[in-house]
């Protein structure tokens, strides 16, 4: 029993300590951030090119008819030298999205808008695949890349383009910002996690020399880097972070400017946000088992740069962490209870990335009092999905195969109180996930009332998260299914955004 006993003590240190390592991390991301924030506005600003490189704008879209005709509006508006800019929608849909951007792209051109529509029936490779192929009859030296919930302002290639007089600049990634961020708590908790990864994390990455990776969308590519780093490739659910490792192995630079925002939706249906998050972590291991080794392995980096790598691409890991945090506190607060005695080894990395979110300082972010109040939702909500997040990570990590899962969009607003008729096919159906979900909130009850009486009120603050995180993300997901299936969900669908 003591050997059982103590191994269990230092299985819960480990876990502790792998926890304290990300906590540090996003400790030390806050605190550059704040060193690099103090020189802002010292930058100088790039001249426009003396000739506009041609550019290939690419749309892949599968089954978003909901959005499509804002992207169209969006795009073929952009103020770019007429003869210089091509778009192409890569549509690979399979439900009526494909007879309405047929119609919208046969409109545009006749207005004398350079667009293709181009529609796959097989969608192999998914969006990489379609990518891929966009590149094929794509004339532009740059590639610009809009997910379809995505709305870039006119002005979007003038400022981002002229950075590629850098010939050393493969990629250039702008800002996420939000068309939604009000329309229920699970929106308003999203926008400030996305906050902190685009105002923080990727600002500190792209201002000491760290791997960045382009998000997938809201980004423009110089073509020829594309080629040189092989292409797009659909060997893991996250084509974009592969091929910006790639890129940059190759010696490429991905640059990033927060100052240039383009607003997107954010998932407000639960489900659609835990299948959103479970493709990123299992896809950014399928990059690790892939990438990593080569990152690690290249002693003409120095040695921070690829520790930064680890960290940036293994980031998920703290899902489960946490999910085995919790099943080993019990039995360690059962019959190995000096453990508890380390915890303090941890509280300093805890304040990590609360302080990290709490920093996502901009014009067009929630004001730092704000900030500090949705910190506790966004918590809860970190712990809710961490189930399905740390599920993710190990298909990822042992190579179980998996299909690419859209996250449906509606052309939300802020205002949640509207209803309208909504395509069920777009409404995702109920992972068993909830299930362990409620069955992880119930432990950490049960931890809680077995571990009381011996610890007293210590045990009660971290195991409420736990319950509280589990509760909210399975009882939200009932409660949006039953309103779905009532057909009372209030989703506002907006035809003029």
């Amino acid at each position: 029993m003591n050997y059982m006993a103590e191994t269990l003590g230092i299985v819960y240190l480990a876990i502790l300590l792998g926890l304290a390592f990300y906590g540090i991390n996003s400790l030390m991301t806050a605190g550059l951030f704040l060193v690099v924030k103090k020189r802002w506005g010292n930058e100088p600003v790039t001249p426009e090119p003396k000739e506009w490189p041609r550019v290939t704008v690419q749309l892949p879209v599968f089954n978003e008819k909901y959005t499509m005709e804002r992207l169209l509006r969006a795009v073929t508006h952009l103020d770019y030298p007429r003869d210089c800019l091509q778009i192409q929608v890569l549509d690979d849909s399979t439900d009526d999205t494909s007879s309405l951007s047929a119609h919208l792209v046969e409109e545009s051109r006749a207005r004398g808008i350079d667009i293709q529509w181009l529609h796959r029936t097989d969608r192999s490779g998914y969006k990489a695949g379609a990518l891929e192929k966009g590149l094929a009859s794509a004339d532009g030296s740059l590639i610009a890349i809009f997910d379809a919930d995505f709305l870039p302002e006119p002005d979007w290639l003038k400022k981002t383009v002229p950075c590629f007089q850098d010939g050393k600049l493969g990629c250039l990634q702008t800002r996420w910002g939000h068309t939604n961020r009000e329309y229920n708590s699970l929106t308003i908790a999203q926008a400030l996690a996305i906050d902190g990864h685009f105002v923080v994390e990727q600002t500190v990455r792209s201002r000491n020399g760290l791997f960045l990776n382009f998000n997938g969308t809201a980004g423009l590519w110089r073509r020829s880097c594309i080629e040189d780093a092989g292409g797009w490739q659909s060997d893991t659910l996250t084509e974009d972070l592969d091929l910006s490792y790639r890129a940059q192995l190759r010696g490429w630079r991905i640059g990033y400017l927060p100052g240039v925002v383009v607003r997107a939706e954010l998932p407000a249906y639960v489900e659609a946000f835990k299948r959103q998050q479970f493709r990123w972590a299992k896809g950014s291991f399928e990059v690790a088992r892939k990438i990593l080794p080569d990152v690690l392995e290249r002693r003409d980096l120095p040695r921070h740069v690829r520790l930064a790598g680890l960290l940036h691409i293994t980031g998920y890991f703290v899902h489960p962490l946490m999910v085995a945090l919790l099943l080993v506190t019990l039995p360690v607060g059962l019959f190995a209870p000096h453990f508890f005695d380390l915890l303090p080894i941890s509280m300093i990395a805890m304040f990590g990335p609360p302080l990290l979110y709490a920093a996502a300082e901009m014009s067009d972010t929630p004001p730092l009092k704000e900030r500090l109040k949705i910190l506790p939702l966004l918590t809860i909500l970190g712990f809710g999905i961490s189930l399905n997040t740390a599920i993710g990570v190990m298909e990822g990590l042992f190579g179980t195969g998996g299909d690419f899962v859209r996250t449906p969009k509606f052309n939300l607003g802020n205002n949640s109180k509207a209803n309208s008729a909504l395509d069920g096919a777009y409404m995702p159906r109920i992972s068993p996930v909830i299930f362990g979900e409620i069955g992880l909130g119930l432990y950490a009850l049960l931890t809680i009332f077995s571990l009381e009486p011996s610890m007293g009120w210590k045990i009660i603050p971290w195991m409420s998260i736990y319950s509280l995180g589990y509760f909210y993300v399975a009882g939200l997901n009932l409660i949006q299914h039953w309103q779905a299936q009532s057909r009372h969900f209030p989703l506002t669908i907006k035809q003029n955004v």
